[in-house]
């Protein structure tokens, strides 16, 4: 009986599979065609020489491919190349002759093709890539390579003698016409090195060296904006000084808004006589690593009384002899107001502080660092303003601070203030070992009590990175104090990294600060930290073309 039951079972659900079967074969769906997926890569773009390798992931329905190339984001486009196969060398061959230029940033877009052009995809950017540098004795020129009207151009000694070398406008990317050419001496060969004059300030090249007729490589100059001349009026020329005292004697009888000239590779005492007129001590153009130097053992200070609408350095070293007591500033004065103090392309280290201002009634009212590296600051960092605020002396003050495009490498500690500000900005800023690991400074220390601890226009942090603390004792310990005060501040932080040895010590922390956001530590990072050299280490490193000190930043 039980068997004749399953049977039954058995027949009942064979009929109903058969049912089911023929219902669904008498209804089976079918899609209509649809457009093709955009392409993708199955590989970054690369180069390979002035050759670009091209691989998108083939298409089952796609019968054809369209590439186009530009160096300028398809404004213009310079290719268009159709293909059968996804894969896609850009080289001598498919570009029937006329091959890509070295050293290029080529953008490239694919389309992919159906059999019926209504089912075409829609253009892919498929992204950017360089190409190589043309194999090449030629070194690439540095800043300090470049002057206004001249340019020095440097070589290894192998090979065939370089005899000529030859100038280009920038625009002449086939270097078909040469603007001007100079033979080189059997001195300068031996060198590798001549110099380039007669060149227009502001203007771009390309400059080419020669053996005989064969091309043995080139580089793009731009040279900069006219420098001071030196016999115009308000201008101090120490350009053949030599005389440690040579600055601080012009300081003393300079007019009010002088600019005093110095020479690369020499270097100076920092004036000690109270300042009391807007100066600007800068480099004159020259060739050479080495920056004029302002060193001191002790601090300049500036005159109670005075009104200075801006102090600028420019160029130059600024070195103290102890980082446990020197300064650049150090007044303590009543009554200044200073408008500006500004160090752009600067070193700057071995200090107590770069500034630190004290007293009633003292302003300064923009504080700029732009362009610098700054190493080995200590207890009073940036900058202190150390005078405790009261209803009749809501001062000392430094209401604007900039930092900009620089490096920061060994800080005891950041900003300090007993008194309020009006707004910070950190832009593109590189810091390492970045306030002093366990101790009791901070990044940013507001400490003038409730009313005069805040920055009115909030704090900006932008495309900045940041390494662990500083760890002078060598315990391992990295974490650091991030603020004190600022209740009412807001801060806004925008494309920030730091690495995963970056920590601060509990209850000091930044809101929203991004706290190990890249997976390693500084030293994975970074090249060197201990010597300042701040080229990425990881190239998988995801802020490697935007963030950090510009001067450090991968480019395309």
């Amino acid at each position: 009986m039980t068997t004749k039951k399953l049977n039954i079972l058995s027949i009942f659900f064979s009929v109903a599979a058969c049912a089911g079967f023929f219902w669904a074969c008498d209804d089976e769906d079918v899609y209509p065609e649809t457009r093709l997926f955009r392409p993708v890569l199955t590989e970054d773009l690369r180069a390979e020489g002035n050759s670009i390798i091209v691989n998108m992931g083939s298409m089952k329905r796609a019968v054809s491919y369209t590439l186009e190339v530009s160096r300028d984001t398809f404004k213009t486009i310079d290719y268009t190349i159709q293909s059968d196969t996804s894969y896609i060398v850009l080289n001598d061959e498919s570009l029937k002759g006329d091959p890509l230029f070295w050293n290029t940033l080529y953008q490239i877009r694919a389309t992919a093709h159906a059999e019926k052009a209504e089912y075409d995809s829609k253009l892919s950017d498929l992204g950017s890539v360089r190409t190589d540098r043309f194999p090449t004795i030629l070194n690439l020129p540095e800043s300090y390579d470049v002057t206004d009207v001249a340019a020095r151009v440097t070589w290894t000694v192998a090979g065939a003698k370089v005899t000529a070398i030859k100038l280009f406008a920038a625009t002449d990317l086939k270097l078909t016409t040469p603007l001007g050419e100079i033979s080189v001496s059997e001195e300068d060969q031996n060198d590798g090195e001549a110099i380039v004059t007669s060149l227009t300030p502001s203007t771009g090249y390309q400059i080419a060296i020669y053996s005989d007729e064969t091309l043995r490589g080139w580089a793009d100059y731009k040279t900069l904006v006219q420098d001071i001349d030196p016999a115009s009026a308000g201008v101090i020329d120490l350009r053949d000084a030599t005389d440690p005292q040579a600055v601080a004697t012009a300081v003393a009888g300079a007019a009010d808004g002088a600019i005093i000239l110095v020479k690369r590779g020499v270097s100076f005492d920092l004036p000690t006589t109270a300042l009391n007129k807007s100066i600007t001590i800068r480099a004159a153009y020259g060739f050479g690593a080495q920056k004029a130097r302002l060193y001191t053992t002790t601090n300049w200070n500036i005159a109670g009384g005075s009104t200075i609408d801006h102090i600028h350095f420019i160029g130059l070293e600024l070195r103290g002899d102890d980082y446990g007591g020197d300064y650049i500033f150090n007044p303590s004065s009543n009554d200044i107001s200073v408008n500006e103090v500004v160090f752009n392309d600067c070193e700057i280290g071995t200090l107590r502080a770069i500034m630190r201002i004290r007293g009633t009634n003292v302003v300064v009212n923009n504080f700029v660092i732009t362009n610098s590296v700054v190493d080995s600051l200590g207890s009073y960092g940036i900058f202190t303003t150390d005078t405790d605020p009261n209803a009749s002396n809501p001062t000392a003050r430094v209401n604007n601070i900039v930092l900009q495009n620089s490096t920061f490498n060994k800080l005891q500690a950041g900003i300090t203030s007993r008194n309020n500000s009006q707004s910070i900005l950190i832009e593109g800023c590189t810091f390492a070992n970045l306030v002093q690991a366990g101790s009791s400074n901070y990044i940013f220390r507001y400490r003038g009590g409730s009313g005069n601890n805040d920055v009115a226009n909030g704090i900006s942090i932008r495309n900045s990175i940041f390494g662990h603390g500083w760890d002078e004792a060598g315990t391992k310990v990295y974490s650091i104090r991030g603020k004190e005060g600022l209740p009412n501040t807001s801060v806004e932080l925008v494309n920030n990294y730091s690495t995963s040895d970056f920590s601060f010590i509990a209850t000091y922390e930044i809101a929203g600060f991004p706290v190990g956001n890249y997976a390693n530590g500084q030293d994975a990072l970074w090249t060197n930290v201990a010597n300042n050299n701040f080229n990425f280490k990881d190239g998988g490193f995801a802020g490697r073309f935007d963030t950090g000190d510009p001067r450090w930043r991968v480019k395309l």
